[in-house]
């Protein structure tokens, strides 16, 4: 889901590009002109054709999963108080018959001081230790994007904020301030079908997700900051998160709604053996439900997360996981009419990756499997890089589960497989 179109997303641009003219200008002496004062621009991109299709029916979708052709333009300047970058991808989607665009990146980054960075614009934020599993991490995610099959750079999403970074002998500190929520894409009946608790059946296309977003700006706003420090190879971090549940997470009379959010975690990651280690926690408390009593509220969470990666043979590196999500006040969710949610969902990762052919072919496979929901999903994927400019890539996406109401279980209908080649330059 995005929220601009043409219009918006050409806004963005006409104000970025007067910031930074408007800047530029008042920089010292002119010379020719204001564009003299930038280096050369750094010009990238790619042109891809990517299509999948479902193994099975569904009678709530196409038998498309993704077919699309995409172009993405990549610049890059800068000059002596600061960079730029645009990243824009216009694409065709044959899913929803329609053409469109988005502006991915347009941002500008400057230091005012030795102890501060400012990032300003479109951007993607990421942070946090968990490999395709997210805790402290509430920048927004492309569910939809990640489960058909598109490059997984499609997972993470933009943000329009400002990212502001300290630095000290005592700690770092980042503060993001997203002046209007932004939420995830998140599955709602446009490419993936997903079981609809209050249909209580699996729906699609018939029975798109309708939501009440908060959308003011600089009141529907969000805050995430991070404190973090390095000790001995070992990188510390605390973070804390204001703002909203990033995908629906409660009801507003027919709508699906964002609830309010706090989240409060911790992390650490070094060395431990020969390979990475990693821990995670988070506390996420639903504001509008602290008690757990309100059943159209998500309770509050807590969220535990320990991982561990290593090179076990030449160019062969596996990663494994074990995530947990423990619903507070569970005494009173278990009791409500209709509840199907265990107190604890386990989860457990397995990441194999393997270099061949002079590290130009890459195979790659990452599965997620629940003990508690009895449901797995796995995402096997060959990329292989014929030249400088030209790749081509293939996998799946395989959803498997005993029941349709549990996070996998619910998109078994979905399995895909998908192909792409893409041209570079």
């Amino acid at each position: 889901m995005r929220r601009s179109g043409w219009f918006g997303d050409g806004l963005l641009i006409v104000v970025f590009l007067g910031i930074a003219v408007s800047v530029a200008a008042e920089e010292g002496e002119r010379k020719e002109s204001i564009w003299d004062q930038f280096a050369p621009l750094e010009t990238h991109g790619f042109y891809e054709v990517r299509g999948g299709s479902r193994t099975q029916n569904d009678r709530y979708q196409k038998d498309m999963s993704v077919m699309e052709t995409r172009f993405q333009l990549d610049l890059f300047t800068y000059n002596d108080w600061g960079d730029f970058k645009y990243k824009g991808d216009f694409f065709g989607d044959l899913v929803l018959e329609q053409g469109d665009y988005e502006t991915r990146e347009l941002w500008m980054f400057f230091r005012p001081t030795d102890f501060m960075d400012v990032k300003l614009g479109r951007q993607v934020l990421t942070w946090g230790t968990g490999d395709l599993l997210f805790i402290n991490d509430l920048f927004p995610k492309d569910w939809q994007s990640f489960f058909i099959g598109r490059d997984v750079e499609y997972l993470k999403a933009p943000s329009d904020a400002v990212k502001v970074s300290l630095f000290s002998e005592a700690a770092n500190l980042d503060v993001v301030y997203t002046p209007q929520f932004d939420p995830d894409r998140y599955i709602k009946g446009e490419y993936i079908s997903y079981w609809n608790a209050g249909l209580d059946r699996t729906a699609g296309r018939d029975a798109i997700v309708r939501t009440e977003r908060p959308d003011r700006w600089f009141r529907d706003d969000e805050i995430a900051v991070r404190v973090y420090k390095n000790i001995d190879n070992y990188e510390y971090a605390l973070y804390g998160y204001h703002g909203f549940w990033k995908s629906p997470a409660g009801r507003e009379g027919a709508k699906a709604a964002f609830p309010d959010l706090n989240v409060y975690g911790a992390s650490v990651r070094g060395q431990i053996g020969k390979g990475i280690g990693n821990a995670e926690i988070g506390y996420y408390q639903s504001r509008d439900d602290e008690g757990g009593d309100d059943p159209m509220v998500n309770n509050s969470e807590m969220r535990y997360l320990v991982g561990y990666t290593q090179e076990i043979g030449t160019d062969l590196t596996a990663g494994a996981q074990y995530y947990v999500e423990q619903m507070l006040q569970y005494d009173r969710y278990k009791d409500r009419p209709g509840s199907v949610r265990d107190e604890y969902r386990h989860v457990v990762t397995l990441r194999l990756t393997k270099l061949l052919m002079s590290q130009n072919l890459t195979v790659s496979f990452f599965g997620y499997y629940s003990p508690s929901d009895q449901d797995a999903y796995l995402r096997p994927h060959v990329h292989y890089k014929v030249n400088d400019n030209l790749a081509l890539e293939a996998g799946s996406n395989v959803f498997l589960g005993e029941y349709r109401n549990t996070f996998f279980g619910q998109f078994r209908d979905n399995t895909n497989l998908y192909t792409a080649v893409r041209y570079s330059f």
